[in-house]
């Protein structure tokens, strides 16, 4: 047994006389003062499976009850692979594996990576490994939607013959092929979070009963969450989900967390209306939208923030999946120096609608190579990024200088804005902000990451600490250069810049 690494019991027996997707069979691992109780799984032509992942080193003992009665013991050595480190966890705003070792995701999206045929979930799985993507959102079940147009050859659950699935028959082809995909991304250090539910379908699975998917989630929950590298996203674009009520979104979010002896990653993915991220088992943000609003969410709910939906570098007709390579770079930079996680796309026309945002296969596009470049210069800074808060006019500076607070900052702009109802005033700062800011982030005094984005400016300056002395690089995100331009200095630095969209500027204390 190894830490951080699946370790399985199998029995074999008769099949089970009713449910295959909740039997009885279950098992207590202790190690040390701790216990962690899983539930097992039948996996076909009579074999169960009780799995746990051991989270600390030392003698494990195990005792499986119910179908099986059995207990014995296990020596839980260090994993040493350097590359599993444990469920990721979140660290107030950022993210850590469990063992310390930060976390810096950079995911894309294959919403139906699973429902393709076998030769393009291998060619899927081959692009992933040579990419620089350790994350990948996709869905348990299939997607019907634009492109995404051709039946599966195997669902998650057998048909009825009567027409509907059967959630207490699982196809065991399927969560075989899928768990054999989840390992190959463990053993390569690649998150893999999983779609639970989402609105784009005919066959009947976003109108699932509560009958109907508590089942499904016990047999998955009893057969992936004991790999470490598994996320659970609720679903893809709730808020289109009309059959599901609020109690039902309770109801799954809390049958998860009651069942995951691990704690793994939690969250939920909208359209419109964001989840409540303030409940208490949702671990982070996961949004879709406006990268530039890491910080309002952060500041919200104080805890890490994925964008893991701005849009998708392509060609396609639609409004979302038309980006140019720039703009999604643009637009993850502008999310990672606020301390926050983006989530690539692409969506390019292709002769049988094989476009990777659904079905995988090759990447085309030209941002994976630029975030690779941004990847390197992330990984290479002291601790998680924080956001310099911006100096701009805000709605408390404004109200003190109405009662005649700060005469020198009065300009003609603060007078036109003091003279708008408070509403009209707040838009028009949060949107001049928003179009002006220079979006930048720090590690502490260690580190600042300043990015230009679509501002052309030949100059520009940089407010560092008066104390120590800093090396300062600037960094051209689409050409992928990066040149040091001036050491030793503190304070207000002047900056002499390239004058084009696309600039970073980089600050690292010397010594």
């Amino acid at each position: 047994m190894l830490q951080y690494q699946t370790f399985e019991l199998i029995f074999k027996g008769e099949e089970p006389a009713g449910s295959r997707s909740e039997i009885d069979l279950k098992a207590v691992f202790t190690c040390g003062e701790t216990s962690k109780e899983v539930a097992g799984f039948y996996a076909g032509e009579g074999k169960y499976v009780v799995r746990y992942l051991p989270q600390q080193t030392g003698r494990v003992h195990w005792k499986v009850s119910g179908l099986f009665n059995r207990e014995g013991e296990e020596k839980c050595l260090p994993c040493e692979d350097g590359i599993h480190h444990g469920v990721v966890k979140p660290d107030g705003t950022a993210l850590k594996f469990e063992d310390g070792t930060p976390c810096r995701p950079f995911g894309t999206t294959v919403y139906a990576m699973m429902h393709q045929p076998e030769k393009l979930i291998r060619q899927t799985v081959e692009t992933m490994l040579a990419s620089p993507f350790d994350k990948i959102r996709t869905c348990v079940f299939p997607k019907h939607y634009i492109f995404n147009e051709t039946e599966p050859e195997r669902f998650a659950f057998e048909k009825k013959p009567e027409g509907g699935f059967d959630f207490h028959r699982p196809c065991y082809r399927f969560w075989d092929d899928f768990e054999k995909v989840i390992r190959i991304f463990d053993s390569h250090g690649i998150q893999v979070d999983l779609i639970l539910f989402h609105p784009y379908d005919h066959w009947g699975f976003a109108e699932m009963k509560k009958e109907e998917y508590l089942p499904y989630l016990h047999y998955l929950l009893a057969r992936f969450s004991s790999f470490s590298n598994i996320w659970w996203s609720l679903a893809n674009e709730y808020d289109c989900m009309k059959a599901f009520t609020a109690e039902d979104w309770d109801r799954i979010d809390s049958f998860i967390s009651a069942h995951d002896a691990y704690g793994h990653m939690l969250s939920c993915h909208h359209m419109i209306r964001h989840y409540d991220f303030a409940k208490k088992n949702i671990t982070h943000c996961s949004l879709q939208g406006d990268a530039m609003t890491v910080e309002k969410y952060r500041n919200e709910f104080h805890k890490p923030v994925l964008i893991d939906e701005c849009g998708y570098e392509g060609n396609i007709y639609c409004h979302w999946g038309h980006l140019s390579g720039f703009e999604m770079v643009n637009r993850i930079w502008y999310c990672v120096v606020m301390g926050g996680y983006c989530t690539h796309g692409e969506t390019f026309m292709h002769p049988e609608d094989i476009l990777w945002w659904g079905k995988g296969g090759k990447l085309y596009g030209e941002s994976p190579a630029r975030i690779a470049f941004l990847k390197e210069i992330v990984s290479e800074l002291p601790g998680p990024l924080e956001p310099v808060p911006s100096t701009f006019l805000s709605l408390e500076r404004l109200e003190e200088m109405k009662r005649g607070l700060h005469p020198e900052e009065v300009t003609d702009f603060v007078r036109a804005v003091m003279d708008m109802p408070a509403e009209e005033a707040e838009r028009v700062i949060e949107d001049i902000t928003k179009d002006t800011r220079i979006y930048t982030g720090h590690c502490g005094e260690e580190a600042y990451l300043a990015y230009y984005g679509r501002h052309c400016t030949a100059v520009g300056t940089l407010e560092l600490p008066q104390a120590g002395a800093y090396r300062i690089d600037v960094i051209d995100v689409w050409e992928m250069t990066r040149k040091t331009i001036l050491t030793g200095v503190k304070g207000k630095v002047d900056l002499k810049l390239p004058g084009k969209e696309g600039i970073a500027v980089l600050a690292v204390k010397e010594g």
